[in-house]
């Protein structure tokens, strides 16, 4: 099988890589490189361009013969989102539409793709299932839940079979070391604390205080990034297995402050973590936690490395030798 991963030099794509290597699927990654690295492809063919240039796409689809898309590639960070709303509409409705048009010219039927929890908004009730209603309180979850809405009426016009994936708060690295999380500027809880741990930063920003909270900071649901890539393997398989459309919360069920986690850091790490209570980041939620029983359910996955410890030390020692 040839898969196509656009974004597959980033965090969650390069894992996502390694892993259907493992499963013996010939990879082939499409990533401009804007948040990517090129030293993160370790597995499959890299040909670095841009997944919303029409033409240069469906030249890949016709050399490689590709069988299935999993789409990563995309602008992701809230508040930035709030900042130039533009950059997101355009790379994650804009190019997704030129990505999905060249599917259908190509006569390529399967996606998976990369949603997020940020499609919900503010959650009725957690933990968040696939009936909870979507109301996003940002642009960046209105462009995922827009890309949501064109897979289903591309499915009724054009017959393309899609997974959606919606995640909540992805965290650690390979456990082989192979591979890891590396954003300038890092924006993600963990890296940002061990910056911190460092002595790349003076102090962790702890964004809002007052939340309803038990201890006023945000509760996230992290899930290990390699019990992503599984759960996408698991999505591509039942695609093409059954021909059948499906959208999964994907979380560990379970949700943490921010508090808790610079608690969690300094006991595993045996490091004091300085920070400091900041404003709340403009389209931050109080509170995402995934029911993760319809995942479980069908494709019969189970969060294997989501436990709080395991996610810390494996992205700690990445941290500390990772070459990109």
């Amino acid at each position: 099988m040839n898969v196509l991963i656009t974004g597959g030099a980033g965090y969650i794509g390069s894992h996502c890589n390694k892993f259907l290597h493992q499963k013996n699927i010939n990879t082939i990654i499409v990533d401009n490189l804007s948040f990517g690295h090129s030293e993160a492809v370790k597995w499959g063919t890299f040909i670095e361009g841009d997944f919303g240039d029409k033409c240069f796409i469906s030249n890949i689809f016709k050399n490689y013969n590709i069988d299935a898309v999993i789409h990563f590639a995309a602008c992701a960070n809230v508040p930035e989102s709030v900042i130039q709303p533009n950059k997101y509409y355009i790379n994650n409705v804009s190019n997704m539409i030129n990505l999905l048009d060249s599917m259908v010219e190509n006569n390529v039927k399967y996606i998976v793709f990369s949603s997020s929890a940020a499609t919900f908004g503010n959650p009725k009730y957690t933990p968040i299932d696939e009936k909870h209603s979507q109301d996003p309180i940002n642009p960046y979850g209105e462009t995922k839940l827009i890309g949501e809405k064109l897979l289903r009426d591309y499915e009724k016009a054009y017959g393309i079979k899609y997974a959606i994936m919606r995640y909540f708060n992805a965290a650690g690295a390979d456990l082989d070391c192979e591979i890891g999380e590396s954003h300038y500027p890092e924006h993600h809880l963990l890296p940002v604390i061990f910056q911190v741990c460092q002595g790349v930063k003076d102090k962790l920003n702890i964004y809002g205080n007052n939340y309803p909270t038990k201890d006023g900071s945000c509760i996230r649901d992290f899930i290990h990034v390699t019990d992503l890539a599984w759960a996408h393997y698991l999505a591509l398989e039942y695609l093409i297995s059954e021909n059948q459309s499906q959208d999964f919360n994907l979380g560990s069920n379970m949700g943490f402050s921010v508090k808790e986690i610079v608690k969690k850091c300094e006991e595993v790490l045996d490091i004091q973590i300085n920070y400091q209570l900041s404003s709340p980041r403009l389209g931050d939620p109080a509170i995402l936690i995934a029911s993760n029983t319809k995942i479980k359910s069908l494709l019969n996955w189970e969060p294997k490395y989501s436990d709080l410890e395991t996610i810390i030390k494996s992205a700690w020692a990445w941290e500390k030798i990772k070459d990109y």
